[in-house]
């Protein structure tokens, strides 16, 4: 290590959480702006307070679930009970972020990919919403996290 350097310093989980809801709340907010992503997260960097916010992780999430949102939608998909398009807004936001987070985070354990998504649904989503997003999440464990779900 350099001399006068601190080591990286492990986000917190709220930062991470944090993270995630102004995640899902610009990616809502793009399904119906349809701004540009990158004036979405600035609008958000500025209106927001980040001091207790991930910023690199809010980062990732907003700009990878915006790049890949074609090919997570067709990862998701089999899993859904209705056509996308059908697909409450909230929800599918929080899906396609949990979606996300299983395919590319494998540095957080995906109980805690379906837990966040479960309670982002019970606080911004419909009176259902987070028994969608648990069994849309759950399926989609079992598919791209094999090794973590697998029985023992």
């Amino acid at each position: 290590m350099a001399e006068g350097s601190r080591p990286a310093r492990q986000p917190k989980a709220g930062e991470r959480r944090r993270a995630r809801i102004l995640a899902m709340q610009g990616l809502y907010q793009r399904h119906f702006s349809k701004s540009p992503i990158a004036d979405i997260e600035a609008e958000f960097m500025v209106d927001n307070d980040m001091g207790n916010v991930d910023t690199a992780y809010f980062r990732d999430l907003l700009r990878g679930v915006h790049r890949e949102q074609a090919d997570l939608d067709r990862t998701i998909e089999p899993f859904l009970d209705r056509p996308l398009g059908e697909v409450d807004a909230v929800e599918l936001a929080i899906v396609r972020l949990g979606a996300y987070e299983l395919k590319h985070r494998i540095d957080v354990p995906y109980k805690v990919v379906i837990n966040e998504g479960i309670e982002m649904a019970k606080r911004f989503g419909g009176t259902e919403g987070h028994k969608f997003v648990n069994s849309v999440l759950d399926k989609l464990s079992r598919r791209l996290r094999l090794s973590e779900t697998r029985p023992r």
